[in-house]
Parts: C-alpha cells; sequence; structure tokens
C-alpha cells in the first residue's frame, strides 16, 4: 500500500514525458514544413488534439518544444562527465562524456541535423539555445573544479575557461557539421575544435 502513491506518481512522470514527445514531434513536423515562427502554438495544439492552454502544461515557451530535452541531456553529460576515470584530465574526461550524446545523433533519423538547421536559421531559437548551454556550464563545472590540479586559488577559474571552450568547440563543430548536411564526422569535426584551441 505505501508504494501506491510512488506508483502514480512514477506513472504520471512516465505519461507527462509521452505527451511531451508527442507534442514536440509534431511541432517539429509543423516548424520544418511551415518554418518555427511561422508556426503558431495554436496549430501545434490542433495538430495533438489539445487546446493551447493545455500545451502550456507541458511546455513554458513555444522554443521549448524544440529544446526542451537539453537540460536533460545536460544533466546526462554531467552524469557521465561524474563516471569518469578520476586520473583523466579534465579535457579528456570532457571529451569521452561526449561520446554517448555524439553516437545517439548518427542513430536518430536525422532529427538533430533538422534541428541543428532550424537553429542556425532562426534567431529566437539560438538565444534559447545559449541559455540552455550556460545551464550545461553550471552543471559540469563542479566535476572538471574536482579533476584541476594546480594552485587552489585558481581551479574554478580555469575550470570555468575549460568548459566552456569545451562546449564552444562543440557549437563550433556541430556548426561545420550542419552546414555539411550531416555528410562530415560531428565526433571528427569536435576533436579537430579540441586540438586546434589546446595546441
Amino acid at each position: 500500500m505505501t508504494n501506491a502513491p510512488a506508483s502514480q506518481g512514477g506513472l504520471r512522470e512516465v505519461t507527462r514525458r509521452a505527451v511531451q514527445a508527442e507534442i514536440a514531434g509534431r511541432a517539429m513536423e509543423l516548424f520544418l514544413e511551415q518554418g518555427f515562427d511561422e508556426t503558431t502554438v495554436d496549430q501545434v495544439a490542433a495538430a495533438v488534439g489539445m487546446s493551447g492552454r493545455s500545451v502550456f502544461r507541458y511546455f513554458a515557451t513555444k522554443e521549448d518544444m524544440v529544446l526542451g530535452d537539453m537540460l536533460q541531456i545536460g544533466h546526462a553529460l554531467a552524469a557521465a562527465l561524474q563516471a569518469r576515470p578520476a586520473e583523466e584530465s579534465p579535457w579528456e574526461a570532457l571529451r569521452r562524456a561526449l561520446d554517448e550524446p555524439l553516437a545517439a545523433l548518427k542513430s536518430d533519423g536525422g532529427k538533430a541535423l533538422a534541428r541543428a538547421t532550424m537553429l542556425a536559421t532562426t534567431p529566437a531559437l539560438r538565444a534559447a539555445a545559449q541559455q540552455k548551454h550556460t545551464q550545461w556550464e553550471e552543471l559540469l563545472l563542479p566535476y572538471v573544479v574536482q579533476r584541476m590540479t594546480g594552485p587552489a586559488a585558481t581551479r574554478e577559474l580555469r575550470a570555468h575557461a575549460i568548459v566552456s571552450a569545451a562546449l564552444s568547440c562543440l557549437d563550433v563543430a556541430v556548426e561545420i557539421w550542419t552546414k555539411s548536411g550531416g555528410t562530415k564526422a560531428l565526433d571528427t569535426l569536435l576533436d579537430t575544435a579540441i586540438q586546434a584551441v589546446r595546441s
């Protein structure tokens, strides 16, 4: 009996995520067909049989329909970074923590490329994505600080610089990958960008 509320809460969360995925999927279809700015929340709501008000119970903004999973990815990335071997340098640990997300892009049916292309051409989405990346920095920073050596007084500053640079390398790699229409290997582009920064 004591497990019933927790089970119900878990079921509600599973249901909520399923509805969010349905809304986000249909929204992406409309955004790609009509353009992000040209598609209204009411159109998305109609496509999934809801009211606009109901859609806003699942997504705070229209931008979140495209970028809503970025924070979840950030948490997963932080967990992967935390799990990396202690002897790895901050740069190596960050790069290896990105292996799984990069691998997932190769088997997502082109969704990531479509989203990246939309981001590149939509100012409102670029601004929202930058805010999500700031959240990524906050999530990753503590686990990079733990790996820092040298003067303790500057560890956080140096760790922050590394995280910011690594994410900038990722942004540049994604930009080139998008411009190539996905024909260039994203992991290779990222490695090249990181090597350029570190050399």
